[in-house]
């Protein structure tokens, strides 16, 4: 483990020395089976895997969890070498943004709307540390979850409108045994709390089942949204986006490639999926 650039940076050079291709998965640590799986992905796709854990404050809002956000990473650490990672990158605070640290990314395209909605700092605080982890790291490859789906598409326009050169790909979704979508934040649901959240994926498949089979989509996505009103304690958004763009589909019923995406909170867990159509 190096909690350093320079130290990640050594190590990272043995490797390009001796002729390895690097992958990389950032996270936020509190690592849960959906984070081994990106990292068992990057190992598929590159001979040395690091994975980052570093909890960002520039994409928390004054009122968020940041304080409260889970940090385990001695349990990070242990699950990493398990899954066969290489090297657990874990800067502090003060490393990411030293003293005078002014700079910042901007992002719009995909990261217009929906997350943005409610957290309008969100993307940029994301596009700034993303960017400062591919150019410490420089990977072939970096892997990111599609449970974060625009957060996936904000990255790859990143990536290709600043020219960073590494391939970001997608990971699947894992899912607990009720289809909950796996999250650290999880870990914060009450077991009431924990049972409605379970029914926020069923709603979703129910409503791509009825935008695949031609239902007007107005019609569906209110069915969608009277269901998780009904369940939920706030719903922020339930959508049907271009599944590449993320813009809004302006036809009644569906004739492009999808994604049904939502946010809804229970209790003070604020929870997002997605699914393909």
């Amino acid at each position: 483990m190096t909690d350093t650039v320079a130290g990640l940076r050594d190590e990272v050079q043995s490797w390009r020395e001796a002729g390895y291709t690097v992958g990389f998965v950032p996270t936020m640590g509190a690592l849960h089976a959906g984070h081994i799986s990106l990292v068992r992905t990057a190992l598929q796709r590159a001979d040395r895997v690091v994975a980052s854990v570093f909890v960002n404050p520039a994409q928390f809002a004054p009122g968020e969890d940041f304080e409260t956000y889970p940090r385990t990473l001695e349990e990070d650490a242990a699950k990493l070498a398990e899954a066969g990672c290489h090297l657990l990158y874990a800067p502090t605070v003060r490393e990411m943004y030293p003293t005078g640290f002014a700079s910042a990314v901007h992002v719009d395209g995909p990261a217009f709307g929906l997350e943005s909605q409610t957290r309008p700092h969100f993307f940029g605080g994301v596009a700034t540390v993303v960017t400062k982890l591919l150019n410490q790291v420089r990977p072939d490859t970096a892997v990111f979850g599609e449970k974060d789906y625009q957060q996936l598409l904000v990255i790859r326009r990143l990536v290709t409108d600043l020219d960073l050169g590494v391939e970001i790909v997608a990971g699947e979704t894992l899912r607990e045994g009720d289809g909950l979508a796996m999250s650290s934040r999880n870990a914060y649901l009450s077991a009431e709390e924990r049972g409605r959240a379970g029914q926020l994926n069923l709603i979703l498949k129910d409503l791509a089942q009825e935008a695949a089979s031609g239902k007007p989509l107005e019609t569906s996505l209110l069915h969608a949204r009277t269901r998780a009103e009904e369940v939920f304690d706030a719903v922020d958004y339930i959508e049907i986006r271009n599944a590449h763009t993320l813009q809004a589909i302006e036809t009644e019923t569906l004739e492009e490639p999808a994604r049904v995406l939502a946010a809804v909170r229970v209790g003070k867990t604020r929870l997002i999926d997605n699914m393909a159509v």
